[in-house]
């Protein structure tokens, strides 16, 4: 978990690897992993985020939250 952004991802609304993984794709900063059939979050890179929406942008709605704790 991050100090200053704290990403999650909704098994219930995202795809999975094999269907989407545009996280992993797109994000610059590399805050996703491949972990199973599901994108996981590198605890020790969220703080990296940059807010940049890729992941927003390409992944279903609601599948990732970036929460802002500042």
């Amino acid at each position: 978990m991050g100090y200053f952004v704290e990403v999650e991802i909704s098994p219930d609304k995202c795809a999975g690897l094999q269907e989407c993984g545009a996280c992993v794709k797109v994000c610059p900063v590399n805050i996703f992993e491949k972990r199973g059939g599901m994108p996981g979050v590198v605890a020790t890179n969220e703080d990296e985020c940059i807010l940049c929406d890729l992941c927003l942008d390409e992944c279903a709605p609601g599948a990732i939250t970036i929460g802002k704790k500042y």
